[in-house]
């Protein structure tokens, strides 16, 4: 098993699209890359926290490689916009990949290198930024699972 951390704006939708794709385990909505232990969400929703809205994944990698997990990501959002995603602004709703070894790293940096000189990205530059998965914490029981609760 394997795990990753990815964020693309809200993780309502990006949670309940991962938690579809054939080979994740086990997803949770958490607020990633930031500089206060155990925020809240009105904490992060200030955009003064430094946390990205991200979405902790364990995933078997025999059935959903990591490269094929960011494929995935990369086509659920727009990630040449900077610090947004449609109406949510701010760095709380960031592109960002948190990586957990130098290997994740690596693949997530050499797929965006490709992926700059697509068609559907040459005239735009990818905004996601790679950064280590050091500390991350749950988001409040609400935010989990969100649409499948809310019924969508």
């Amino acid at each position: 098993m394997q795990k990753s951390i990815l964020a693309a704006g809200c993780f309502w939708g990006v949670q309940h699209k991962l938690d579809n794709l054939k080979g994740v385990i086990s997803t949770k909505a958490v607020y990633a890359g930031g500089e206060i232990a155990e925020p809240t969400y009105q904490q992060v929703c200030s955009g003064n926290s430094g946390h990205a809205e991200a979405v902790f994944i364990e995933f078997d990698e025999e059935i959903l490689l990591f490269r094929d997990l960011l494929l995935f990501f990369f086509s659920i959002h727009d990630a040449t916009q900077l610090n947004r995603q449609g109406p949510d602004i701010g760095t709380q709703y960031r592109s960002a990949i948190f990586c957990f070894s130098e290997d994740q790293e690596q693949t997530a940096k050499n797929l965006i290198d490709e992926l700059q000189q697509t068609p559907k990205y040459s005239r735009e530059k990818i905004q996601t930024i790679i950064e280590k998965a050091d500390l991350f914490f749950d988001a409040e029981e609400y935010h989990q699972k969100y649409y499948r609760k809310k019924g969508f």
